[in-house]
């Protein structure tokens, strides 16, 4: 008998629409958050014994005669309501969650750091587990500690547990059955090591531990913005970039809405207000944070001609879009760039501003005019900076910029010794690899010395490895997403955010492994979820299926052959990130390929049942050429008669098997593989929120649009419901 080719069987059986009951799998975790499976950034040394201290009979206490022990009540405590400094800062991640008494904590030392460190854990418990961590006084002992090797009972308990806490910010952290001890070289260590404790709390407690860690590069610096969505952004990113051991925030703070800017008409109104950027400053420091706000000039200033103000001020005088200042105009900085750097200093607080200086002749002429060619772009440069470095000085305030306006080739050998060496000055390459000798180079100059990564994998990994042989002060993960995009980190360019933690990683252990899953634990850190889970069930859409995840004869997937296929997505029931799925194949819709134009245009699951939402792990088989593109729709059918429809849109809900950039988290992580010839693939999963929990769902048809990205349904899950 003659065998047809897949998709034309497929065509045949089930022409443009097809729809079939399935069987349906009970699954115990139909989603199921999971705390870590090991500390990030990875501590220098660590074990994990097997062991848990349970969370039951646990405290948190002090005034135990402690070395230095501290009261951390408040007058509200005093009175009967247990809080920590700072705790409302900490609810904001935590929600409304119901309380129990369970564990507390010992805090050996008032200083600050240590305060913050309780008011972490107390908020880790009540997000994670819905708990109280009380601090208990009057003497009662606690099981959690945390204090400094300044207290000697500390210090001897790690050095018998064979554990050292030794250079600035570095601990040891001892879990074991007798309790949980948070031992710092310093304050700021303790807090280090309460970071890495929380990344140990389970449902069932704290998982054993014994560790001695310390970070190798002393600054670990991470780039935010400042713009009129700010608050609902930088309040989530500012406790996940603690909790990630950075030390100091990069604050884009061009747009700001400064006296001087409005004054002289050149507020941007999608700019932060003066007081959210002060707010902000505060919250960065209320996390152990150093705010360093970022004012770019003499280039990328196009802050200061907004609403076509100052245009006697720049530099390029033929300029319809100005983007560099004229140096040479004393009125520049009287009236713009001395101000601005005033006013920040002021309202960050500032003990450091970096002025940028990058990319200065990268759209405009620089030098433009008469004045300014006679003297050369060497000597403008050269002032400007050292300008506005003495002008901070007057203000107490250090000066950072960017290097490449000093060292590329053409300057490097005269800029740089007309600087002052208290400059410091960031390298700045995207690439990835190890061999960096600008650093060295910077470093040699006199100059303190960070790198600066982005969001490559290997950029940030590459990039510390050469900081730390080089001996230089550290690192800088830069983020570059709009001076008014702040929502993208976590939908539009969340590949920058997930950048944050693989950065964290190796700013603290340049030699610990890269991080695999850094996607998931972005989602996990910027919306922390409690960790539970509910029970669904999975559909086995073999009935469905149009084409299997294998192509051994050019007949599955995407007709590649074995060597282009999604053969390592194994069937079964199996776990990706939160979710379980039952797959058996592809649900492969139409497409303008050649290879989809003979499949179904829509697909219809009959399901006959109750749920709180709905997992699809899907993807498509081909890229859109845009990302947003309506690629498709699934749409949900009551048995009330209603429908509600959601949205493909590509890059969002879902992506490509091949496009493994994680640009929003609207999609969650889900399988991620190679094919057989080594391509790095993946799977995304959407999670579907029912408005109707209460209402049946008769069916869910998923519908293509047709077009390059063609929708492929491999794997649905019902959450909750009967």
């Amino acid at each position: 008998m003659r065998r047809l080719p897949y998709p034309l069987v497929a065509a045949l059986m089930l022409g443009s629409a097809s729809a079939a009951p399935v069987q349906f799998v009970p699954v115990a975790q139909a989603r199921a958050q999971l705390p870590f499976s090991a500390p990030v950034p990875q501590p220098k040394a660590a074990q994990y014994p097997a062991g848990t201290l349970p969370l039951a009979g646990l405290s948190l206490s002090y005034g135990l005669g402690l070395s230095g022990s501290a009261n951390l009540s408040s007058p509200a405590e005093q009175a009967g309501e247990k809080r920590v400094p700072g705790a409302e800062l900490a609810t904001q991640r935590s929600g409304e969650l119901s309380t129990k008494q369970t564990e507390a904590v010992s805090v050996s030392s008032p200083a600050l750091e240590l305060n913050w460190a309780v008011r972490d854990l107390k908020a880790e418990w009540k997000t994670r587990l819905g708990l109280e961590l009380p601090v208990a006084a009057g003497g009662i002992a606690g099981k959690i500690v945390i204090g400094t090797v300044a207290d000697p009972a500390l210090a001897a308990r790690i050095k018998a547990a064979g554990l050292s806490a030794s250079g600035p910010e570095g601990y040891a952290l001892l879990v074991d059955a007798s309790g949980a001890y948070v031992v710092g070289a310093d304050a700021r260590g303790a807090y280090e090591g309460a970071q890495t404790l929380r990344q140990l709390l389970t449902p069932a407690g704290l998982r054993f531990a014994r560790i001695s860690d310390a970070p190798a590069l002393e600054q670990r610096v991470a780039m935010i913005y400042l713009d009129q969505y700010s608050q609902g952004v930088n309040d989530k990113l500012i406790p996940l970039l603690a909790e990630l051991k950075y030390n100091a925030v990069l604050i884009m703070s061009d747009y700001v809405q400064w006296d001087a800017a409005k004054a002289g008409g050149w507020a941007h109104p999608g700019g932060a207000t003066k007081a959210e950027a002060r707010r902000v400053a505060n919250l960065v420091r209320s996390y152990g944070l150093e705010p360093i706000p970022l004012i770019e000039t003499p280039g990328h200033a196009t802050w200061m001609f907004y609403g076509g103000k100052n245009l006697d001020l720049r530099q390029d005088p033929d300029s319809q879009n100005p983007y560099a200042y004229d140096t040479l105009n004393p009125e520049t900085y009287s009236r713009v760039v001395f101000p601005v750097l005033k006013e920040a200093a002021e309202t960050f607080g500032a003990t450091t501003i970096h002025i940028g200086h990058d990319e200065v002749r990268n759209r405009d002429r620089f030098p433009a005019q008469a004045n300014g060619k006679a003297l050369g772009y060497a000597k403008l440069i050269t002032d400007d900076i050292v300008k506005i470095h003495d002008y901070l000085k007057t203000l107490n305030v250090s000066t950072m910029i960017w290097h490449d306006a000093a060292f590329a080739d053409a300057v490097a050998g005269t800029v740089p010794t007309a600087l002052p060496k208290d400059i410091t000055v960031a390298y700045w390459n995207y690439d990835p690899g190890t061999d960096f000798p600008m650093l060295g180079q910077i470093k040699a100059a006199g100059f303190p010395t960070l790198g600066a990564s982005w969001a490559d994998v290997g950029s940030a990994e590459g990039q510390a490895q050469a900081a730390a042989r080089a001996g230089i002060n550290g690192m800088i993960q830069t983020r570059w997403t709009g001076y008014f995009g702040n929502p993208s980190i976590w939908d539009g360019a969340a590949e920058q955010g997930v950048a944050y933690v693989r950065a964290a990683n190796a700013f603290w252990n340049p030699a610990a492994a890269p991080l695999r899953n850094a996607d998931l634990l972005y989602r996990d850190l910027y919306q922390p979820l409690p960790y539970a889970s509910a029970s669904g069930v999975s559909a086995d859409l073999t009935p469905l299926v149009t084409r299997s995840l294998t192509d051994d004869r050019n007949q599955g997937w995407i007709l590649k052959g074995p060597d282009i296929d999604l053969r390592n997505l194994k069937t079964g029931v199996q776990r990706f990130g939160a979710y379980t799925f039952n797959v058996s194949g592809a649900v492969m819709l139409r497409g303008s390929r050649d290879a989809a134009k003979a499949l179904p245009t829509q697909a219809t699951i009959e399901i006959g049942r109750k749920a709180d939402a709905i997992a699809f792990l899907h993807t498509t088989g081909w890229p859109s050429a845009t990302n947003r593109e309506n690629i498709g729709h699934y749409d949900m059918a009551y048995t009330d008669g209603t429908h509600v429809t959601q949205p493909l849109e590509y890059g969002r809900h879902i992506r490509a098997w091949t496009d493994t950039v994680t640009s929003s988290m609207v999609a969650a992580p889900g399988w991620t593989g190679q094919t057989r010839d080594g391509l790095d693939v993946n799977v995304p999963i959407l999670e579907w929120v029912n408005p109707k929990p209460g209402v049946a769902i008769k069916s869910v048809t998923l519908v293509s649009e047709g077009k390059n990205a063609n929708p492929a349904l491999i794997g649905l899950t019902l959450i909750g419901g009967k």
